[in-house]
């Protein structure tokens, strides 16, 4: 390797303008990652034609800036009021809110943070040295592969089904149902409903929102007169070392996780969490304290969405094939800088990646930064009395379903689902698993399909791929690892409560 070369690439990237230009893409990431609604596609989206003057070096490391700070951006709204403020972020949910109402706001934000900047910068620096060693390894997946990969996916319910394995199952099943809703993939037959704001299958961020905020605000609504709050507790912005150790392993697992994820073309930082979060709850050796606040919950979901920022732009690089709607946004702005991602940068703009993959790790630092400096101030909306910030967390969702499509069909959608979630959650039936097949659904459907009509409806020949074969293994791993991780929570809650 040429030394030279290679400070020469990326010394650019420290000059302070670019400096400058990517603590903003991180402000503003993390500020649009925290409103529920706004995405980080969006952010990169409504920037670049702001980007098409500066230097290729500035204009992508803001954009960079944006994609990593609102990976992190997404767990502030799911710790503080339940509202994933990315799809990323929804595996957060599961402990970071539990944590926040327990009065430990302020370490749930400092351990999102640390995991979410430990995950980008692995991420960052796998990207930088496996590139073109796992760019092959996507380049091999088809809709068989893929739909074994929602397979595997799908086998994470029983895991963050809760309680009961029963109800969980149901609740991936109607999650199931809702995701076969709109026009079909294939022939373009339209299901179940001619309402136009259903051609394109459920939408998405509407449904999150109403299943996760608006049940909320509906559950809270008879006691929002009372005055209630949660104080936060903030003893530092960074987590303790007691914390660090706790979670170092389940870093290190997800990272990986999402890096890999990440770098397959079509799957995300969604699918990535909940793996994790799988993952962590089954090496666990109290796996029954998952869901009620525990730090490797969120270490798990956040090392594993930010790591997969990293396996994006592995394809986009290599191949110029897009590893997620971010990236696809992003192969717009090196076109409108001009140059076309894919492999002949490697030969011809080596200078480039070295400065994007350098620009890649100094975002990570930035967020930091920003995250540092807002943490105390983030952990404080928790303490805001219920009668004030229950009708904000409306206001806020109303306009987050409103901003995607700017359809009033959205709105009108998140508040029915906020009904739905507001029943089943009465009734002890988990949300995750819903939103984890409306994940899931669409693409296990579609390349089922695709499979099936490329290979003459011989199903048995998946059976000849090898990655199929690892997933299917993989996913059955998973079933029979979650039937006894719940069992064994089962038996010790049934202790406990013996003992009581």
């Amino acid at each position: 390797m040429d030394f030279g070369f290679l400070f020469a690439s990326i010394a650019p990237v420290f000059a302070p303008d670019n400096l400058f230009f990517v603590l903003m893409g991180a402000f503003g990431g993390v500020l649009i990652g925290s409103i529920p609604g706004l995405t980080s596609t969006m952010g990169i989206a409504l920037l670049i034609p702001f980007t098409y003057g500066l230097s290729i070096v500035s204009s992508i490391g803001m954009l960079l800036g944006i994609f990593c700070g609102a990976m992190y951006g997404g767990s502030i709204a799911s710790i503080l009021i339940k509202t994933p403020g990315t799809p990323a972020a929804a595996a957060t949910v599961l402990d970071g809110y539990p944590m926040g109402q327990k009065g430990e706001a302020g370490r749930a934000l400092s351990i999102a943070l640390f995991a979410s900047f430990a995950g980008g910068i692995i991420g960052a620096l796998l990207m930088t040295f496996l590139s073109p060693f796992i760019s092959r390894m996507a380049l091999k997946f088809g809709p068989a592969e893929f739909f074994t990969l929602a397979v595997f996916g799908l086998s994470v319910i029983i895991s963050i089904s809760g309680k009961s394995l029963i109800k969980g199952l149901m609740s991936g099943f109607f999650g199931l149902l809702l995701a076969t809703v709109g026009m079909d993939k294939i022939s373009g037959f339209l299901r179940y409903s001619r309402l136009e704001g259903f051609y394109e299958g459920i939408p998405f961020i509407p449904a999150l929102i109403g299943l996760f905020a608006l049940s909320e605000v509906y559950a809270n609504i008879e006691n929002i007169m009372k005055s209630q709050k949660v104080t936060a507790k903030i003893s530092g912005v960074l987590p303790g070392w007691q914390d660090i150790k706790t979670i170092a392993r389940a870093i290190i697992t997800g990272s990986f996780i999402g890096t890999f994820i990440g770098a397959i073309p079509g799957a995300g930082g969604d699918i990535a969490a909940f793996v994790s979060y799988s993952e962590a709850k089954r090496v666990s050796k109290h796996p029954e304290k998952f869901g009620t606040g525990v730090p490797e919950g969120i270490a798990a979901a956040e090392s594993a969405n930010n790591a997969c920022s990293g396996g994006a732009m592995i394809p986009m690089l290599t191949l110029g094939v897009p590893g997620d709607s971010n990236t696809a946004v992003l192969v717009g702005a090196f076109i409108m800088q001009g140059f076309q991602p894919g492999p002949m940068m490697y030969v011809e703009h080596m200078d480039i990646i070295y400065a994007v993959f350098a620009s890649m790790i100094v975002a990570n630092f930035a967020f930091l930064l920003v995250g540092m400096c807002g943490v105390r101030l983030f952990a404080k909306v928790i303490s805001l009395e219920r009668k004030f910030l229950i009708p904000a967390i409306l206001a806020l969702s109303l306009v987050g379903a409103y901003a995607m499509n700017r359809n009033m069909f959205d709105v009108y959608f998140a508040l029915v689902m906020g009904v739905a979630g507001y029943l089943l959650q009465k009734y002890d039936f988990p949300l995750s698993p819903i939103l984890l097949a409306l994940i899931l659904g669409p693409m296990s459907e579609a390349n089922l399909r695709r499979f099936m009509l490329i290979d003459n409806g011989q199903f048995w020949r998946i059976s000849t791929k090898p990655i199929c074969v690892v997933f299917l293994l993989l996913a059955v791993g998973s079933l029979i690892a979650s039937v006894r991780n719940q069992r064994k929570i089962n038996k010790r809650i049934a202790e406990s409560g013996g003992e009581k």
